[in-house]
């Protein structure tokens, strides 16, 4: 069944990301009604730091689900690689320099993202277990090594990074000044590059590939099991650097910091238009998911709603995202599209 232009143009309206900017609109409207504060470069720069981590965390779970698996290690790697290089500089056994502390924590991440590739393309592993069984080892692990020390003393490299400022906004009614850090460039060039990396290159066409059917994806000639390493090791990389920004913004570097952050993550993929099925999903989605998640966990209170309502919110909203991706396969299916 072909589809004529006035049922693309429906689709297109109607689109999960669309419907994602429809809600956006509407939660911003009604939150500038009931708090007319909410419209000001001040909100603009507090969501853009509040969604710093959120955004490279589901941008590497997007290129995992997209290629057929699914990663809930993440967090657990990210305590590691944030963790070990503190835990030595504090012990006088690294140089205080942040390209050594970034490298450190991308080669944990690099590591694990091995191991979980490892875990799910040779020994054949659901990609759940093995990164659930990869998260016990992380989590346990670094407990049992090194102990449950908290490190809120930033080192002086990481602390002269934090005070590097892009902008500085001056609230004029209050005083409060609202920096918004140059680390805020990482997730726009992240996003950028995946982006180019999806559409353009034969790498992008594989991840897809193999995330709607792996074998089909082998006849046609792609190699299934490099792909899936490719996804998990972007995925472990890019943990560590996201989670040493964290240690560098949140001045805190714990055994158990963003634990538990799986769940939101995976709600901003599915929100943004992914299905854990693979194959399907997108930067711009994501970006759009996330944008809606960070809205949702930092301003329920300028709507009324007390924020002990929060994780309700953000597993109503995963509901709803799954429910919506669901309508659209199966609209796509009418049309012939899948």
């Amino acid at each position: 069944m072909i589809a004529t232009k006035s049922e693309k143009l429906k689709m297109a309206l109607t689109s999960t990301p669309m419907i994602l900017l429809y809600v956006i609109v509407v939660f911003c409207v009604v939150a500038a009604i009931r708090q007319p504060a909410f419209i000001s470069p001040a909100t603009a720069i507090n969501l853009a730091r509040a969604g710093i981590f959120t955004m490279c965390f589901a941008i590497c779970e997007m290129v995992v689900i997209i290629s057929g698996g699914i990663d809930v290690s993440f967090p657990a790697i990210g305590c590691v690689a944030m963790y070990v290089p503190m835990y030595l500089n504090y012990h006088g056994m690294a140089p205080d320099n942040p390209l050594f502390f970034f490298a450190l924590a991308m080669f944990i991440g690099l590591v694990f993202g091995i191991l979980n590739g490892v875990l799910v393309s040779y020994l054949k592993l659901p990609p759940l277990i093995a990164t659930l069984a990869t998260s016990s080892i992380a989590s346990g692990g670094l407990v049992m090594i090194l102990g449950t020390r908290e490190f809120t003393v930033l080192p002086d490299s990481l602390q002269a990074l934090y005070e590097v400022n892009m902008i500085t906004y001056a609230d004029p009614a209050t005083g409060f000044t609202y920096p918004l850090t140059v680390l805020f460039l990482v997730p726009v060039i992240l996003c950028i590059a995946v982006a180019l990396v999806l559409k353009f290159t034969m790498l992008g066409r594989g991840l897809y590939a193999i995330g709607g059917d792996a074998n089909a994806a082998r006849i046609a000639g792609f190699n299934v099991r490099r792909l899936q390493f490719i996804a998990y090791i972007f995925c472990g990389v890019m943990t560590g650097a996201t989670a040493m920004m964290y240690t560098t913004l949140m001045h805190s570097s714990t055994t158990t910091a963003i634990m538990g952050e799986e769940m939101i993550i995976i709600a901003a993929c599915v929100v943004g238009g992914c299905r854990l099925t693979g194959g399907h999903g997108n930067v711009g989605g994501t970006v759009l998911g996330v944008l809606l998640i960070t809205l949702v966990q930092n301003n329920l209170n300028m709507l009324g709603i007390p924020t002990c309502w929060q994780t309700f919110a953000v597993g109503l909203v995963l509901l709803l995202g799954a429910i919506m991706t669901s309508i659209q396969a199966k609209r796509q299916a009418s049309l012939g599209k899948v």
